[in-house]
Order: structure tokens, then C-alpha cells, then sequence
């Protein structure tokens, strides 16, 4: 069975059409590049070449007279949030080159970015530990390059879409603000992509019907100037433009593709991915969870954690989701989205009891953190209490 993907607009949630396949979903992503002056290394920070590493960049600002980083009363230690007047900010999929006594350094920001107005000195961390610090950063914006665009293959237009592609004015081929909602192959909605739906062309469909003799002079792609007058077949290969659409990484394709053949039926399955495709594993089970209904379990519940692979932040999150939720199963991402789970419609009824074998492992690897702004603390411990003071007691096994 093929999974039918919607297009649909999201003012009304009105369907334009259906299709069983799309192209130009995963690509590469537009990327900051900085360089970053005068660059010291700080213990695994003198490593090169980051592959797939997120890192937080932390500005400071040194206009006190001292050292940027340095604490009145712990010289020691990163200068608190506080002191600083622009925020950190999160770059994903980094990957770092040093020329010479500089580091030129690639990724994906996240929403916030950096701040423009900020040119001294930065410190790198990746959650763990400190990578090393500059004395000035420089963004440099990167050459514009075109999108490919984003094709529905076999789409089966519905009447409107149908219209306008006939009627063929360029107001007609502007469908707004449009979602693209894939499902899995059991038809369940998955995830969605929003955009701006521009109809950059169209053709008729390998996966429809053969072309009549009408549509055999139409086999090539349709442009803006060419639609009027034609007569549709069953299915078309519809292009968007591409300038709209932000493409899934194609490092998290194999992830992608597995959840669109349906959930996982057994837990764990995500057990032996790296860092990074289990984040992207997360984010599916987390818009995944956006379309379904939880059923809570009474209050006094026992639930249990199988803990021998939760050796990072994601696999974390995963092995709670499926201790409440079952394989695929759902249960926060951050400790916001854990607050709002634990006070019910998320599988979960306080109060309840949660078995953590081998919490060992978790207690291992995720004690030593930092935080956004380089702080330290305890994640396991902060995880125990957090849950704890929702009505999950945890008993460690």
C-alpha cells in the first residue's frame, strides 16, 4: 500500500490534491558559515574536523576590562548568563576547519541565530564540554543558489487545483500558504511541511493513466505561459517552487524512510543510531504525536524504563516515550514539553511509579551537562527531580 500525502491549504485546511510520492524532500539545507579569529582549542576542542556535532557558540562581551569569560569570584568558570548581553545560540550539523591560526566553522542555526551586532570574542561547547574560544567571529553570507523544485509525483488534483491549472493565470497558480502532509504507508499522518504553495509547472504522471490523444502534444513540463487551454489527466507530476520549501537533511533520510513505512512495532529501534538520527527519529515521534489522541492510564500505574541505551539527551527522551507510550511512543522533548505530559492526556495519570533499569548508564553519561550558556549542572539528576515533583516517582533498577 502506498501512502497518500495531502496538499493542503491552511487557511481552511481545503485538499488541492493527493499523491503517493514526492521529490525534492531531502536536499541540503542552507547553512551559516563563520570564521572564527584566533581561535584557541580547549581540551577535545583541538580535535578537527566536527561531522555532525551540534555545538552552542556563546558570546561575551568584554567591556569590564577583564577576560570575557571570567567570573569575579570563580575566574575559573564561564561567565553567567547574566553578565551577557546577547544570548547563545544552538548551530546543528557542524563541521569545523582550521586555516592556519583560525577555524572556519559550517552549520544549521537554529531560530534564534547569531547576533549581528556581536564581533568579539565567542566560546564553543557541545553540551559536554568546552571546544575552544576566538577572539572575533565573522559571519559570511553565503552566495545565493537556486532550490530544485519540490515535486508531487502523481498527485490527483482536486476540482479547484483542477481550475486553476486549466484557467492557468499567475494568481490562479498561487495556491497561499500551503502544508504538505505526509502519512505512512497504514495512511496515519505523520508530519507536515508548511510552505507557499507557487505552482512553478506541471506534466502528466508516469504513475497515472496512459496519456490520451489530447494530453500526447502536453507530455512536457507545463509553464506559467503554457496552461491555458489544456485538458488534464488523472494524475500530474505538479512542481513547487522550490525557494519555499526547507528540505529534510539528507543525512536524515534513512530515518525518514523508515518511518514512513509505519511505526515501529518492537522498542528500541532507534537504539543503534548516532546522536543525530536519533534526534531526527525524536522530532518524527514528536510531530507524529501531534495527530494522535493518548490514552492515559489510571493513576497508580507503574511504567518501566529500559535504560541501556540511553546514552545521550535523545535516546533519553525516546526510551521515556516508549516506557509510557509503547515502540514509537511519545512523552516530551525539553523539560517544558515533559511538564506538559506529565499532567495527563499524554498516556500518563498521576500519580505513578517509573522502573529505570540500568539508570547507571544515564547517571554515566548525562550528569555532567552544560547548559545553553555554558553553565554547568546535573541532566540525570534535574530529569529525577523534574519528573518526581509531577508525580512520577522513579525507582532506579
Amino acid at each position: 500500500m502506498l501512502a497518500m500525502h495531502a496538499l493542503t491549504r491552511t487557511e481552511d485546511d481545503h485538499v488541492w490534491g493527493v499523491c503517493p510520492a514526492v521529490e525534492g524532500l531531502y536536499g541540503d539545507p542552507e547553512r551559516g558559515t563563520y570564521e572564527l579569529r584566533g581561535w584557541v582549542p580547549d581540551g577535545a576542542g583541538a580535535r578537527e574536523g566536527w561531522l555532525g556535532e551540534s555545538v552552542w557558540l556563546v558570546p561575551a562581551d568584554d567591556e569590564r576590562g577583564r577576560s570575557p569569560w571570567e567570573h569575579p569570584e570563580h575566574p575559573e568558570h564561564p561567565e553567567p548568563a547574566e553578565y551577557r548581553e546577547h544570548d547563545a545560540w544552538l548551530l546543528t550539523d557542524a563541521e569545523a576547519v582550521r586555516v592556519t591560526g583560525d577555524l572556519v566553522l559550517t552549520g544549521e542555526d537554529d531560530h534564534m541565530g547569531p547576533p549581528e551586532s556581536h564581533r568579539g570574542p565567542v566560546r564553543l561547547h557541545d553540551g559536554r564540554r568546552w571546544l575552544g574560544s576566538c577572539e572575533e567571529f565573522t559571519r559570511v553570507q553565503p552566495a545565493p543558489r537556486p532550490r530544485p523544485p519540490l515535486v508531487l509525483r502523481g498527485l490527483v488534483p482536486g476540482e479547484r487545483l483542477r481550475a486553476a491549472l486549466e484557467k492557468g493565470t499567475r494568481r490562479a497558480l498561487e495556491l497561499e500558504q500551503v502544508e504538505l502532509e505526509l502519512r505512512d504507508r497504514r495512511g496515519e499522518p505523520l508530519t507536515g511541511r508548511l510552505m507557499w504553495g507557487r505552482v512553478a509547472g506541471w506534466r502528466p504522471s508516469a504513475l497515472g493513466s496512459e496519456p490520451t490523444d489530447q494530453t500526447h502534444q502536453t507530455h512536457q513540463t507545463h509553464q506559467l505561459d503554457q496552461l491555458d487551454q489544456t485538458d488534464l489527466i488523472d494524475q500530474i507530476d505538479l512542481e513547487l517552487d522550490g525557494t519555499f520549501h526547507h528540505p529534510v537533511p539528507a543525512w536524515a533520510r534513512p530515518v525518514w524512510e523508515r518511518w514512513l513505512t509505519g511505526p515501529p512495532e518492537e522498542p528500541a529501534a532507534w537504539a543503534g543510531l548516532d546522536t543525530r538520527l536519533r534526534g531526527a527519529w525524536h522530532d518524527l515521534v514528536r510531530e507524529r504525536a501531534g495527530h494522535r489522541t493518548f490514552q492515559d492510564r489510571p493513576a497508580g500505574s507503574t511504567y518501566e524504563l529500559d535504560g541501556r541505551y540511553v546514552t545521550d539527551e535523545p535516546g533519553l527522551w525516546l526510551a521515556l516515550g516508549e516506557a509510557v507510550n509503547g515502540p514509537g511512543g511519545y512523552f516530551g522533548g525539553n523539560f517544558g514539553a515533559l511538564h506538559d505530559c506529565l499532567g495527563g492526556f499524554f498516556g500518563f495519570t498521576a500519580p505513578g511509579t517509573l522502573v529505570w533499569r540500568d539508570s547507571a548508564v544515564a547517571r554515566t553519561h548525562l550528569s555532567r551537562r552544560l547548559s545553553p550558556e555554558g553553565e554547568p549542572y546535573d541532566f540525570f539528576a534535574s530529569i529525577l527531580s523534574a519528573l518526581a515533583e509531577d508525580g512520577m516517582r522513579v525507582v532506579e533498577a
